[in-house]
C-alpha cells in the first residue's frame, strides 16, 4: 500500500468521529454549530495535558469527550435558554473556547513524543485500533437513535413544532444533541493529538468545513436513507475525503498550505453537483414529456 494511501486511511478513521459529530448537528438537528472548530482543540488539549501528567491515555480520551460535551451543552444553553441565534451561539462559544483552551494547555503547543509518554497508539497501530473504535461508536450511535430519546432528538430536527405538541422538551433534546456532537468532536481531537504527537492551539481551525465535506461526500456517494446507512456513509465519506486530499497532494502543483482551498472546492462541488444533477434530470424529463405530447398531437392530426 502506498505511504500516502496508508496515511489517508489513518486520517480518515481519526477524523470520522468528528464527522459523526458534525452529522448530528448539521443533519439531525439542522443546527449550524461552529463550536466544532474549538471543541476539537479542547479535546486534543485536555488529552495532551492529562497524558503528559501521567494519566492513562484512555481516561484522557474519556475526559476529552466530557470536556467537549460540556462545551456543546453550553452552546445549546446559549441557544435554547438564552434565546441566542444558533449560528451566533456557536461563534460565541468558539471564541470563548480559544481562551479556555489556552488556560487548559498553558502554552500554544504540547508535545507527546517523549519516550516516557504512553498513548493509545503506543502498543497498537492506528489502522488496527481505530476501525474497532469507529465501528463501536457507530453501533452505539445507531442503537441510541432507535431509543425514545434518540427518536425525540431526530424528530426535533425534522419538525420541532410537531414534537413539542407531543409534550417533548425540545430544548433538552437540542442541548443533548449538541453536547453529544461536540463530545465526539473532542474525542476525535484527542485521538488526532496522540497520533500526530502534539496538541496545538490552532489545530481545530476549519474542522467544521472538513466535517461538512465528509458528511456531504458520504451522502452523495453512499446515500442516507436510514440512520445505519447515514452513519456508515459519514465514516466512508471521511475516508474518501482524505483519499481525495492525498491524490491532490500527489500533483506537483498543490502545496500543503492549499488544504483549506482544496476542502472548500470539494464542498462546493459536493453541494452543487447534486442540484445540477437534479436539474438535468428535470430538464430531460421535461423534454421527454414535450416529445411525447408533440408525438401524440402528430398522430391525432394524421388520423384526421
Amino acid at each position: 500500500m502506498p505511504v500516502w494511501l496508508n496515511g489517508a486511511l489513518e486520517l480518515g478513521l481519526l477524523y470520522s468521529l468528528m464527522a459523526l459529530g458534525v452529522y448530528i448537528t448539521f443533519r439531525i438537528l439542522d443546527f449550524p454549530d461552529l463550536t466544532v472548530d474549538a471543541s476539537f482543540t479542547t479535546g486534543a488539549g485536555v488529552a495532551a495535558v492529562l497524558i503528559t501528567n501521567g494519566t492513562s491515555p484512555w481516561l484522557a480520551c474519556l475526559a476529552a469527550f466530557g470536556a467537549g460535551a460540556v462545551a456543546g451543552a453550553i452552546t445549546g444553553l446559549l441557544h435554547t435558554k438564552g434565546k441566542i441565534n444558533g449560528l451566533l451561539s456557536g461563534i460565541i462559544m468558539m471564541i470563548a473556547l480559544y481562551s479556555i483552551n489556552m488556560r487548559i494547555m498553558g502554552k500554544p503547543n504540547i508535545g507527546l513524543m517523549g519516550t516516557d509518554i504512553t498513548t493509545v497508539f503506543s502498543s497498537m497501530k492506528v489502522l488496527v485500533l481505530m476501525p474497532f473504535i469507529v465501528v463501536l461508536l457507530k453501533v452505539l450511535l445507531d442503537l441510541f437513535f432507535k431509543t425514545d430519546l434518540g427518536l425525540s432528538l431526530r424528530a426535533t430536527g425534522d419538525n420541532e413544532r410537531m414534537i413539542r405538541s407531543f409534550g417533548t422538551n425540545t430544548d433538552n433534546t437540542k442541548i443533548l444533541g449538541i453536547a453529544l456532537s461536540n463530545g465526539l468532536v473532542a474525542l476525535s481531537g484527542s485521538f488526532v493529538a496522540q497520533q500526530s504527537g502534539y496538541a496545538d492551539i490552532s489545530m481545530g481551525v476549519g474542522m467544521i468545513v472538513i466535517g461538512l465535506a465528509s458528511v456531504i461526500i458520504g451522502e452523495a456517494l453512499f446515500g442516507a436513507k436510514s440512520v445505519f446507512r447515514a452513519t456508515l456513509a459519514v465514516i466512508l465519506g471521511s475516508i474518501v475525503y482524505r483519499i481525495i486530499i492525498g491524490l491532490a497532494y500527489q500533483s506537483d502543483f498543490l502545496e500543503a498550505s492549499d488544504l483549506k482551498l482544496i476542502t472548500a472546492v470539494i464542498v462546493i462541488v459536493a453541494l452543487v453537483f447534486p442540484s445540477m444533477q437534479k436539474s438535468w434530470k428535470q430538464k430531460s424529463l421535461a423534454r421527454k414529456r414535450t416529445a411525447e405530447i408533440l408525438g401524440g398531437n402528430g398522430q391525432k392530426g394524421g388520423g384526421r
